[in-house]
């Protein structure tokens, strides 16, 4: 018979969301028991691994999506604006960290400039407008911009080297931009929490969530590497914060703001290079247009990464088709997350993302030689030896009844909270990890409203311009992001 504990706060899934929510409720409330509860044998190996995710530290920078043209060409900078506001968020958040000593080191982060590198006469006249509509912005202020090759030959050579022709070329360059081993991060934020008692426990799959009269939560938990030893854990709270397994879980609490969602799986693929002489000549993310029909997730970007405090280079995504929720999960999560509730938004979803379709279909198609081919779109005379298809993870899109459309694929994350705020989960991919802390931040306002005037004053020491938008305010911005870039080593 399964042995029954209680704790205050169940937290599934060993990744940054969890790493983080762990951390903000530990600061906010010593007291609180909270056991986190992760299926593989270490954290961090799903979408937080830094071979899963392109690391970026998503400030939309570089990122086109983020800064949609209208019919008359202008350039609209809401969408960026907020993005950088929340990644700022985070980089607060990471520095306080560091500075009271919870974090062992800053490692995690490294100084790399974002870039965005576009051809052709319209990509190019978009980036220009995009760049003189940035450039009146705080945050986006130190940004460059150039139709110069010898210029763009300064800050990424590898992308002009060996170039031919003379088709028109624009790119603009943000020297602030970062790379983030979240992993890494992961692994520091939940050494601190087992430092301060929290239970961490490996090989635990979550296979139930129910809860009971008293609004207490009942997790049914299998231990994949012992199987005598299954339990069930009564809760206050819990956070189902498990990457696409989240969505199995949100089903089966019951709770009715969890009906009508369903998701859709992308794989992905990345070329990878650890040379480190070809990685020594790149200091960039380079972020280019989007493939009609890709989804913003599968933007083509050529980057530079640190993991492990090794420099390598990797480019992708190319995009794939499984129906597992993850990388390490099973086939059927796709037909078996299918609800009466959710078929007919998922078909319409489905109807109105034809070309999605039509580009996965494609990319599975693709030749090693057409996978270097866009490679060499970006980087000329990248020698096919150097580079390996490696698998990321697996990114699972939301889709959600829509009003008007009957339902709609939503890229980015959703976070779902029941109306008594007992259980929360967090859906969807990027910019998910770089904007962890103002979801979290936003999920304890959420499910925690009657305690959470009293945890502002130590949410302001943790992210001091909480509740401030810098771009507003010059003088404030220029004071946080200093001190949050030395303390991070990012200067």
């Amino acid at each position: 018979m399964a042995k029954t504990e209680s704790t205050d706060v169940v937290l599934v899934g060993g990744g940054i969301m969890s790493a983080t929510l762990g951390v903000l409720l530990k600061e906010l409330e010593p007291t609180w028991n909270i056991t986190l509860l992760e299926r593989l044998d270490k954290v961090a190996q799903e979408s937080s691994n830094p071979w899963n995710n392109a690391g970026t530290g998503h400030s939309a920078l570089c990122e086109l999506n983020y800064a949609p043209a209208g019919p008359d060409g202008t350039v609209s900078t809401a969408k960026a604006l907020g993005i950088n506001e929340q990644f700022q968020i985070s980089r607060q958040f990471w520095a306080s960290l560091v500075s009271e000593g919870k974090l062992a080191n800053n490692s995690f982060i490294n100084p790399v400039p974002h870039m965005s590198l576009v051809f052709g006469e319209d990509h190019s006249k978009y980036l220009t407008n995009r760049y003189e509509a940035f450039r009146r912005e705080k945050l986006f202020e130190r940004m460059e911009f150039t139709t110069d090759p010898n210029q763009i030959a300064q800050w990424a050579p590898l992308a002009i080297n060996g170039r031919q022709g003379n088709q028109p070329i624009a790119a603009n360059y943000s020297p602030e931009g970062t790379d983030v081993d979240f992993g890494n991060l992961t692994q520091q934020m939940v050494s601190y929490l087992q430092s301060k008692g929290v239970e961490v426990r490996y090989g635990q799959q979550v296979t139930d969530v129910t809860q009971e009269t008293d609004k207490t939560w009942t997790v049914k938990v299998k231990n994949r590497l012992n199987s005598f030893e299954d339990g069930v854990i009564r809760a206050k709270f819990v956070f189902l914060g498990a990457g696409g397994g989240a969505l199995h879980l949100l089903q089966k609490s019951g709770i009715k703001e969890g009906k009508g969602f369903g998701g859709f799986p992308v794989s992905g693929l990345f070329l990878r290079n650890t040379n480190e002489a070809t990685a020594a000549q790149h200091n960039a993310k380079i972020y280019g247009q989007a493939s009609v029909g890709a989804p913003p997730m599968s933007v083509p970007h050529l980057d530079t990464r640190y993991v492990g405090g090794k420099r390598s280079l990797l480019f992708g995504p190319y995009a794939g088709f499984k129906t597992n929720f993850l990388k390490q999960g099973s086939l059927l999560d796709l037909p078996k997350s299918l609800r009466f509730n959710n078929i007919y938004p998922m078909a319409r979803a489905g109807l109105a993302n034809l070309d999605l379709t039509k580009y996965l279909v494609g990319e599975l198609f693709k030749s090693r030689e057409q996978q270097l081919d866009l490679l060499r779109t970006y980087y000329p005379e990248a020698r096919a030896d150097e580079w390996e298809m490696i698998t990321a993870g697996q990114r699972v899109q939301v889709m959600k009844e829509d009003p008007k459309k009957g339902g709609v694929l939503q890229f980015g994350t959703e976070l779902v909270s029941s109306a008594d705020g007992s259980i929360a989960a967090l859906l969807g991919a990027s910019p998910g990890a770089s904007t962890a802390v103002p979801i979290m931040l936003n999920l304890v306002q959420r499910c925690f409203p009657d305690r959470f005037a009293g945890w502002e004053s130590r949410i302001k020491e943790l992210v001091p311009a909480f509740g401030v938008k810098l771009n507003d305010n010059p003088e404030l911005a220029d004071e946080i992001t200093s001190h949050t870039a030395q303390v991070l080593g990012i200067n």
